[in-house]
Parts: structure tokens; sequence; C-alpha cells
């Protein structure tokens, strides 16, 4: 009889895999979830401590948001967004109106991250090009940014893995030498530093934002990076360096909004607004693929005219407001308002933290260990007092994953960093049990 494991590799293609090394690791087939946990077709469990790629914000199978998919379901699965709309969409417009930063006003849906993105990308041109500065056309980044894989967003990252590959094909920008706090070379700590590496941002201003829309940035956090967390000082510069020089602000909220820093949306820490946030991941609980675009009043206003005048956003997704996901995203929404959600995320957070240094900061092969709200990574080197970084050749991450899989645990690292960014609601005990395996696997290649 053919596994399932096999009818799989006959015809799936999975993303961000070399498949050649699924002949060794094959393809974990998952027949249900609850909680934390995630379960295969043969009876092993996993605890899911990355929240299946930063997405399932509040559990597998959440009682709630089941309920509310279930009753919208029975109503109204889909209907076309132009000329169209329906209830949950404005419910859901007018719940999160009430909790993203002030001054965001409306609320351009698409499907997924990166349509986000490149929906950004396009209504910060397109607005220039419309309030007569149509020299303003390209974009600044971050290195070591992420903000997906399109090609739009693929060339406001600066990541080389999913990048360099497709660089024929990308728009010319602007990117910026981003906070490094691990490796600063001021050698100053993002606890008590005053942002000297904010000089890059400023080079790059006074050379190019009489060129630039907009800067576009994962606001404290830079996921993909490595979970690299910097100051929300450097965000309070960068804003108003945007406002002096006409350059709009993107803040790309995809993986930091929702909780996952502590606070709702990762621009609370630093007290800004931005011109557009990109959301998507826990906006729906992880449940069903959904983004909003949120934009201000004045971006908005720069494209009401008549159609004649040839300004509409023409911009759009077939799955755009989505009743189904808007229903998950409402229950999300009701969770957070019937339930002590983030404040209880913020204590388990701060115990999180003694428990990290607890078990890893010993490590002779720990080179850092950083955090924001329940985000924790450990950065791993060959080299602790000199910061070298293992060779690549050597996938000391992936090997530790092999093993974590092994005990049990979904722990898919970035290169060399280990991280957990699991469900809000995830109790102490689990996280205790993620930190036993966690430490086992890693001993296992990295013997102390």
């Amino acid at each position: 009889m053919v596994s399932m494991e096999e009818r799989d590799l006959k015809y799936i293609w999975h993303p961000c895999s070399q498949m050649k090394d699924y002949e060794e690791l094959p393809p974990i087939v998952i027949d249900r979830g609850k909680g934390v946990w995630l379960y295969d077709i043969h009876g092993k469990k996993y605890l899911d401590i990355v929240s299946s790629w930063w997405c399932n914000l509040l559990g597998h199978c959440n009682n709630e948001i089941n309920a509310g998919i279930k009753a919208q379901l029975d109503k109204l699965e889909h209907v076309i967004f132009a000329n169209f709309s329906h209830e949950p969409a404005i419910h859901l417009a007018e719940e999160l109106a009430q909790i993203v930063p002030k001054g965001l006003t409306k609320f351009h849906f698409s499907d997924n991250g990166s349509a986000s993105v490149e929906c950004a990308l396009k209504m910060c041109f397109q607005y220039f090009l419309q309030t007569g500065k149509p020299e303003k056309k390209r974009f600044m980044c971050l290195s070591e940014g992420y903000h997906g894989e399109t090609i739009g967003a693929l060339s406001v990252g600066s990541m080389d893995l999913y990048a360099k590959m497709y660089e024929p094909l990308m728009m010319d920008n602007i990117h910026i030498e981003a906070p490094d706090c691990y490796r600063c070379p001021y050698g100053k700590c993002r606890d008590n530093c005053s942002c000297e590496c904010f000089s890059y941002a400023e080079k790059a201003f006074a050379d190019h934002a009489h060129e630039t829309a907009a800067m576009i940035v994962e606001p404290l956090l830079q996921g993909s990076a490595g979970m690299r967390v910097y100051p929300p000082l450097y965000l309070k510069k960068l804003r108003a360096l945007c406002n002096q020089q006409d350059v709009l602000l993107i803040c790309d909220e995809i993986a930091t909004g929702f909780g996952r820093t502590g606070k709702m949306f990762a621009c609370d820490h630093a007290g800004i607004s931005p011109d557009i946030m990109c959301i998507s991941k826990g906006l729906t609980g992880g449940y069903l693929p959904m983004s909003i675009t949120v934009t201000t009043q004045t971006l908005y206003d720069a494209f009401y005219a008549d159609y004649s005048e040839g300004k509409a956003f023409l911009h759009s997704h077939t799955y755009s407001g989505n009743p189904l996901g808007c229903a998950a995203a409402l229950a999300v929404q009701k969770i957070f308002h019937t339930q002590p959600i983030l404040e209880n995320a913020c204590k388990n957070a701060s115990w999180l933290t003694k428990r990290f240094h607890e078990e890893f900061a010993a490590h002779p092969n720990v080179g850092e260990i950083r955090h924001i709200g329940l985000i924790h990574a450990i950065e791993l080197v060959k080299d602790r007092e000199h910061k070298i970084d293992f060779s690549p050749e050597k996938r000391i991450g992936y090997e530790i994953y092999k093993r974590a899989l092994n005990r049990g645990l979904v722990l898919r690292p970035l290169d060399n960093v280990l991280y957990f960014n699991p469900a809000l609601n995830i109790t102490r005990d689990e996280l205790d049990i993620a930190l036993e395996l966690t430490k086992a696997s890693i001993n296992e290649i990295l013997p102390c």
C-alpha cells in the first residue's frame, strides 16, 4: 500500500524547501490539531512552538473561532467585493479602526501578506503621481528585511536567500543598513543606545528622499533575518525623518501585529503611526488567508475623483473581503475583548525570558538571547567571544530542527537562530516542555 507520505511527494512541491531534503526527512502528514499541539496520521504529537509560520495566534481549532466561521458558512461563503459588501467586512473594519494606530482610517482587503505589501507599494507610487510628484517612485528598505515573495515584495526585501536569484526582475530600490544590536558596529546595547546606527538612514534620505515614495520597515522585529530586535527609538526617528522629507512610511505588521510583540501592534511601542500599515497572519488567528492594507484619509483622498480623471486604485484580488476570513478575524477580536490574552501573554513573556536565560545562557554556543513579547530567540555561534558564525554547510539549525522533530517539537530555525513564537494563549507548562525539548536537541548537536 502506498503511504500518505509517498502520495504527497508524488504530486506536491512544498514551499521554502529543497525537495531533495525530503528524501531523508519525508513530509509529516498532520491529521488534526488542538491548542498548541499537532497530531500526525501515526498518532505522534508535536508542540507547534512556531505557530505554523507565525500565524496561529490563539491555538489550533480554537472553539470560538471555529464557531464564528461555522455560523458564517451557513449565510455567505463569498461575494465579489467590487460594488458589493457584507456585514462581516463592515463590522471588522469598525473593530479594527478602534485598535490600529491613530490616523489610519481606510481598509483595503487582500488575501495574503505579500499582496498587502504589493498593494501598499502601488498606493504610494500612485499617490505621488497623482499629487504632482511623479519623480518620487523609488522605495527605501532595511538590509536583512523581508516583506514577502512576490516580485514587488522581494524588491523591498534585502535577504539574498530569497531575492538574489530574481534580481534581474526586481525594482531598483535603496537599501539601508539595518540595526544589528547583537553585532552593533558602535559597541552599544539595544536597551540604552541612542540609535547611532540611524546615521545610515539619514545618509540615504539625504541622497534619495527627493526620488523616494516610501520607506517600508518591519517595526522593531526583523523576523526572517533571525528575529532581530531593535529599539523603539529607531522607529520614532524614522517617522520624524519621513515627515521631514515627504516620504511615506509603510509599517509591515504582518508578523508583528495582534499581540506578538507584547502590544497590539509593534508601532505602539514607539507611539508612532505610519501612513500605511500591512496586516495579515494573526488577523484571522491563522485560520484563513486574509490581509489588509490600512491607510490614512489623506492618502485615500488622492484617489477620490470622477472616474474620467483616471485616479481610481484599480487593484483587486478575487477573495478580497472574504466573509469567512472576516468571521474568523471578528472572532479573534472578540477573544481579545473578552479575555485577558495580552495581559497573560506579557506575564508569560517575562517568565519565559527568565527561563531562557536559566536554560541557555551558559551554553558556549549561545551568542545572544533576544526577545520581544512572547517571541524569544537564541543565536547559535561557533565562537561566542568573537561572535563568529558556524559554516553554512554544517546546517546546525537544520540538524537541531530534525532532532527536535524526533522529540515532538516543531522548532523551525532561521539559519542558526532558534526561536519560540507560540500562540499567545500557550501555558507555562507547555512552554516548559518546549524548553526541555529544545535544550535536549541543542545538546545532541552541540554538547556542552
